[in-house]
């Protein structure tokens, strides 16, 4: 099978890092000024997308109410409608910063000095790592890619759902990049690069389904966790002499 010149991991990097701010610039205006200062509980975007997060999590997109959150915040939902204009614009803005957690994970690991499998095997470790450690968050950006999926968004968000599919798809082609690159090295045996990319993202995706973050956990126990994870899959990869 034939494949593309890899794209340095510089590069690629830099590309993902480019896509993913664009992406986050695109999305829909909220109402309200932004943040407001640190004394103001329950009034901070960040802690209402933190709050939704779990709500979603716990609840599901169509399940959860704006209420929901105040509750969880122990605020007033006038408070939300301040920044935001309905339930999917919140949700749509957890999902964004879940991919935002993503890709920021990932960056410093494709800047990995080795062979393309090293960079592949450190890029696979950040993602499992941030996947455990951003639990919440991912549970809701695969919530996301259910209503992406099952073309569910009604048509004035057609364009945010876009959007985030193109997220998603820049985060994936830094995987496809590194397997080319580990694959045009020698590092790593020969594949399909689009279903390995797929098979690796699925595989450390998973977790939102097993995964449940318990008393004890640290970092140390969740990055102890990657590795367990990780390595057969790199494993499985490696060219066979």
């Amino acid at each position: 099978m034939a494949h593309r010149p890899a794209i340095p991991a510089a590069q690629s990097a830099a590309k993902a890092g480019t896509l993913e701010k664009a992406a986050r610039k695109k999305g829909p205006r909220n109402k309200g000024p932004g943040n407001k200062g640190p004394g103001n509980k329950g009034w901070r975007k960040d802690e209402i997308i933190s709050a939704a997060a779990e709500c979603f999590m716990e609840h599901g997109y169509q399940s959860t109410t704006v209420d929901d959150v105040a509750a969880r915040l122990g605020c007033t939902k006038g408070r939300i409608y301040h920044h935001y204009a309905s339930k999917t614009d919140l949700f749509f803005d957890v999902h964004r910063e879940g991919m935002h957690r993503l890709f920021r994970a990932l960056e410093p690991a494709m800047e990995t000095q080795g062979d393309g499998l090293a960079v592949l095997r450190a890029m696979c470790l950040a993602h499992g790592v941030a996947m455990l450690e951003h639990h919440t968050f991912e549970n809701v950006v695969a919530q996301g890619v259910n209503v992406h999926r099952f073309n569910t968004a009604s048509p004035e968000y057609k364009a945010t759902v876009q959007e985030l599919i193109d997220s998603r798809d820049a985060f994936e082609g830094a995987f496809k990049n590194a397997i080319a690159g580990a694959i045009e090295d020698g590092s790593l045996r020969k594949v399909d690069v689009a279903v390995t990319a797929k098979v690796i993202l699925g595989a450390l995706q998973w977790t939102i389904f097993w995964y449940r973050p318990a008393k004890g956990d640290s970092a140390k126990t969740r990055a102890a966790l990657a590795e367990s994870m990780v390595d057969p899959l790199i494993e499985g990869l490696r060219k066979r002499t």
